[in-house]
Parts: C-alpha cells; structure tokens; sequence
C-alpha cells in the first residue's frame, strides 16, 4: 500500500470508509480529549461527576438537532475523557435545496471576486449534512466554551466513527454506551488504544 504524501511529510491516508458519504445513517462516535485528561470529571462510586465543561458537553449532545436539524443524539454519555455517542444524521435533499437558494440569493449581491472565493471555500470545506460537520461543530462549540471559561482544555485532533449497519449492531452499542460509567476500570486497564481514535 503506498503512503500519500502531504508538504514532504508522509501521513496515515483517512481510516473513513471511502465508499460511504457519511450524509445519511446511523454513527457510532468517540471523541476523545488530548492525552486523555480528564477535562469532562470524575468518575466516583459508579456515578459520573461533570465539571462545568463535561455538563456544556453533555447540553451539546442533547441540543444536536437546534444547531444541526438534519442529526439526532438518541443515546451518549460524557466520560472524564471522551465521548461515546450514537448519531443519525438524516438525509434531507428539500432541507438542503432551500438553504442553497437563500445562499445563491445573497451571493447574487456581491461581486464577483467575493463569489469566487466562497466558491473556493466550499470545495475545500466538508460536506454541509454530514457527520463530520456536526462532530467538528460540536467540538469547536466546546472548546470556545471553554476557552470563554479560562478552562484549560484541548481535543485529540481527529476521532473515531463505526457506521451502524443493523439493529443488532445497535442495540449492542447502546448496551456498551449505557454500561460505560461500570465499565470504566475495565476500560482504564485497558487504556482506551490510542490507535482506533481517528
């Protein structure tokens, strides 16, 4: 397999499922904070204490859909150090069609250097609609939270997605998001391999 290179430096190509959009479907995610501090609080007799940027986290994930009316958060749990997350992200063409005529209604106004450039800026950003608009908006939305706190606090940089392909797949990954706080020794000991946060 031969390594892609980007500005002379050799990287690790996406671990994302190329023949998949991620427009449309059900996501199981992990967020994680970088080293794995525990920004979010503390786990004590099997009952997750948030700190102030855990109980901001905990409100992004139940206000997904005001911010991204195209995704759903049924089910999530903050930990001390990341976040495990069912997501749905809804594909909805009529949502997205008006959007894109309020937008090309305003860009008739302006000339046609300004057009070109926000032309550039949409080929180079992520897709409007997906699951990683939502998880980078999530994450940004906490960190200005937190940055605005004086908090420290930091992501890894990238994270993990499984897409769900059945119920069963489901129904077994809400089981292991609901047994997450009871699991945490287990799951320490284990030390969350770095490896499978993309």
């Amino acid at each position: 397999m031969s390594e892609e290179k980007f500005q002379d430096k050799y990287r690790i190509p996406s671990t994302r499922a190329r023949w998949h959009s991620y427009d449309g479907g059900a996501y199981f995610i992990t967020i994680c904070t970088k080293d794995m501090e525990h920004y979010f609080g503390e786990i004590v007799d099997a009952k997750m204490n948030l700190t102030d940027v855990g109980k901001y986290a905990d409100e992004q994930m139940k206000n997904v859909t005001i911010h991204y009316p195209y995704a759903e958060i049924p089910l999530w749990i903050v930990m001390p150090n990341h976040i495990h997350a069912i997501v749905i992200i809804r594909n909805n063409d009529d949502a997205a069609h008006s959007r894109d005529v309020a937008r090309n209604c305003r860009d008739v106004a302006r000339n046609i250097s300004t057009t070109t450039k926000n032309e550039h800026m949409s080929s180079i950003s992520p897709k409007r609609n997906t699951l990683s608009v939502v998880v980078r908006g999530m994450k940004s939305s906490i960190t200005k939270f937190a940055n605005e706190q004086s908090f420290s606090f930091a992501w890894q940089p990238l994270y993990y997605d499984h897409i769900i392909r059945d119920s069963n797949e489901m129904n077994h990954i809400a089981e292991y998001i609901e047994n997450n706080i009871a699991q945490w020794d287990i799951e320490r000991e284990n030390n969350l391999n770095s490896n499978l946060f993309l």
